[in-house]
């Protein structure tokens, strides 16, 4: 009988142990959030032609392949042609936007960013200040060449007298090149921009820069937020004009505009 009550204290003991544990957190990325169950993302294998020495932009799926991602933004990021007319905007349009935008998850089907304009052709015009090489994202799979990385560019309020960098980032909005679009518009790259702003006066260089619309959610949502107003972009870009230094360039006129693919 004393040898069937030690066991069944034993038994007891242990169970009061396991139930109450706390239970295990998933491991963490260096930004503390989990590698593969972040809150609205999904996990995409990679094909095998990504993790090849080879691989190039066309091996990768427009969703985008990883350990956590959201593939319904990557599939807009990783739109790579549009014939539609561009909508000429002010600066301020995408400056005046909601962020974040109520309602909307990481995740998400983004019906309610088309409501604010998401997937529209614009035209705006603005100051490029930089055109800053990609890193490695999940809507190219990884890969990390510069042929098959985005270029981000910083753009200012075309109103601002001699804009910089430290003074005036933190009230920019972005546009960005992509590989994708690459593949059929070979000069609109990073390194090309950044040739024609350090030689545009105070290294601001006038631009219109014609993409499509597109909230960022993961940079409005997730733990990384970059220098500046919002994260509503123009991305991808499908055309960039500049104004040479001595020419005056408006947004309603055609004059004097260089376009950087020509």
């Amino acid at each position: 009988m004393k040898r069937y009550l030690i066991i069944l204290l034993l038994v007891v003991f242990a169970f009061g142990i396991t139930t109450g544990a706390k239970p295990r957190r998933p491991a963490l990325g260096s930004s503390g959030t989990p590698h593969a169950a972040e809150e609205g993302k999904s996990s995409i294998k990679c094909p095998a032609a990504v993790k090849g020495p080879n691989a190039t932009i066309e091996d990768c799926p427009t969703t985008g392949c990883g350990p956590s991602l959201d593939p319904n933004l990557n599939e807009q990021k990783n739109i790579a042609t549009d014939s539609d007319a561009p909508v000429d905007k002010d600066f301020s349009f995408l400056a005046q936007l909601p962020d974040p935008v109520p309602g909307f998850a990481i995740g998400d089907t983004r019906e309610k960013l088309k409501d604010l304009g998401e997937g529209q052709m614009i035209r705006v015009v603005a100051f490029a200040l930089v055109a800053r090489k990609g890193n490695k994202e999940s809507c190219n799979c990884g890969l990390s060449k510069a042929a098959d990385t985005d270029n981000h560019i910083v753009l200012v309020d075309p109103s601002v007298t001699n804009p910089t960098l430290a003074r005036d980032e933190d009230h920019s909005q972005t546009a960005e090149f992509t590989p994708r679009v690459r593949l059929t518009h070979p000069k609109l790259k990073g390194t090309a921009l950044e040739a024609l702003i350090t030689k545009a006066p105070h290294q601001a260089l006038l631009v219109r820069v014609t993409g499509v619309q597109l909230f960022d959610s993961e940079h409005s949502l997730g733990p990384l937020h970059l220098k500046r107003n919002n994260n509503w972009e123009i991305h991808p870009v499908f055309g960039l004009e500049y104004c040479p230094a001595g020419k005056t360039c408006s947004k309603d006129s055609d004059d004097n505009w260089v376009n950087m693919e020509q």
